[in-house]
């Protein structure tokens, strides 16, 4: 069986949950003989060549042909960890190039960010664009020279700093770039991957007549934490989930969000759950112990996370346990505000902010820490948690999230109650045995998850989906 996926970042660049679960989506899919073209919008993206065969959106290369004049970008970086040149020609480092071998990594020239400020798509594209033929980039205009969007419609005020207008025009020059893919693709079924990607899907669709399968990591009512939601984005989540033959959920949980906002039968959404690598134990990594303890909060600093509710804790737990020290790993249009907000509580002096993580980093920051805790207000799952108890720290969750369906080893909370978010930091920074206990029992339980099993439910999605398409109209509606 042959894939076309679409998404928007792929390890080791990426920004959050979807990335995570792509990577381990796509080499789950490879155990179960399926082969993968994963296509990406942004050339930016092309640092994944170290893992996975890449080519060029608008030429025809097979998965194993070279490419011999490949074109350097802007990002300096994009050829670091790489054998030499002739390495990234063929878009695969020697060490994982078998590991990776069922995928093809095609970047569509497309700059597509989900957190882009308005007027920066604009700015960003014509740098590339400007980059990739070699022209110096002082010719490229400033962002008042480039022009206003006259073509998305406008964001409600509550959500103009999670998405600005550009982010739209990605989006469809995204879509637009997918016909082409899709016209000189061999597959057999589309898998689009969040809201941003479900218009490439339909345009996939469209060309090809191949079935759609949408897969849902996020909707727009989760990322606006219950405070209204986009119209524009919630249009395109609507009808890209009536034009999909089939729909994956994270979670129970966001089946029936699926179910109740977007008009769908529920018989039309399988829940496949997220899974994780575990993470081998680090014979160098900073000990635990020390003179003070350490609470973690990783993940994107967005209402969608309850990082206020992090800080309320923080304080009163500092009250009880001030030898502690809070860490807040992550970026996000809440950051400046939680800095503010950690100073307004007179605990900035107990708060670190490092900024977003990636790679070693997130693996050193867990070992370092003590427990960590995500009180998201919504969350469809959640990975980071199974990443966590993967390095044996025990973790504190809301139950407001789809991974609390999963793990039984992690002490749960409703993300509004921050006397017993504060009960419980307090309960596992005092006894080191309760601590070890979870953090043992943790591990133990995430190692049964496995992306070998969502890959195969997966491929039952698939099936499902080629068998609908096959059968006469009237039966298959």
């Amino acid at each position: 069986m042959k894939v076309l996926m679409f998404g928007w970042e792929f390890p080791p660049f990426k920004t959050g949950g979807l990335g995570t679960a792509c990577y381990g989506l796509t080499r789950g899919l490879k155990h179960m003989g399926v082969d993968v073209t994963f296509v990406i919008p942004k050339a930016g993206d092309m640092k994944a060549a170290e893992y996975v065969k890449i080519v060029g959106a608008l030429e025809s290369h097979t998965p194993h042909e070279k490419i011999e004049n490949p074109v350097h970008f802007e990002l300096s970086e994009t050829l670091d960890g790489m054998e030499d040149a002739d390495a990234y020609g063929n878009g695969a480092c020697q060490e994982e190039a078998e590991d990776y071998s069922h995928v093809r990594l095609v970047h569509a020239g497309v700059h597509l960010s989900p957190y882009s400020r308005p007027i920066q798509y604009y700015e960003v594209q014509e740098k590339y664009e400007h980059t990739a033929r070699n022209i110096p980039s002082d010719d490229v205009p400033e962002s008042s020279d480039v022009g206003e969007m006259n073509t998305s419609p406008p964001n409600t005020p509550q959500n103009e700093d999670l998405y600005g207008n550009d982010l739209f025009r990605g989006v469809q020059d995204y879509a637009d770039k997918a016909k082409t893919i899709a016209a000189r693709e061999e597959f057999d079924v589309i898998h689009a991957h969040d809201w941003m990607t479900f218009k490439a899907g339909m345009e996939a669709k469209q060309v090809s007549g191949k079935p759609l399968v949408i897969h849902v990591h996020s909707t727009e009512y989760d990322r606006t934490g219950g405070l209204g939601h986009n119209p524009a984005i919630y249009d395109i989540e609507q009808t890209g989930a009536h034009q999909a033959d089939r729909i994956i959920a994270v979670s129970n949980k966001t089946k029936k969000t699926i179910v109740k906002n977007y008009g769908i039968p529920a018989n039309k959404v399988s829940v496949v759950y997220n899974a994780i690598d575990i993470a081998e134990p680090d014979d160098n990594a900073v000990p635990r112990s020390g003179l003070k303890n350490m609470v973690l909060f990783l993940g994107r600093i967005t209402v969608q996370k309850g990082p206020d509710y992090f800080l309320e804790a923080a304080a009163r737990v500092l009250e009880k346990e001030p030898d502690t020290i809070f860490v807040m790993a992550g970026n996000g249009d809440m950051m400046h505000r939680m800095i503010e907000r950690s100073a307004d509580l007179g605990i900035g002096h107990k708060v670190l902010f490092p900024g977003f993580l990636k790679g070693p980093a997130v693996d050193t920051m867990y070992e370092m820490a003590d427990l960590y805790v995500m009180p998201s207000v919504s969350e469809p799952f959640g990975i980071a948690p199974l990443e966590a108890m993967s390095h044996g720290l025990p973790v504190i969750i809301s139950r407001q999230s789809g991974v609390s369906e999963v793990i039984r080893n992690a002490l749960k909370i409703d993300f509004w109650d921050v006397d017993a978010l504060t009960k419980r930091i307090v309960a596992l920074l005092r006894h080191k045995r309760l601590r070890s206990i979870m953090g043992k029992n943790g591990r133990s339980e995430v190692e049964s998850l496995s992306w070998n099993d969502s890959a195969a439910q997966c491929v039952g999605i698939y099936k499902a989906s080629l068998k609908k398409a096959q059968m006469p109209r009237a039966l298959a509606t």
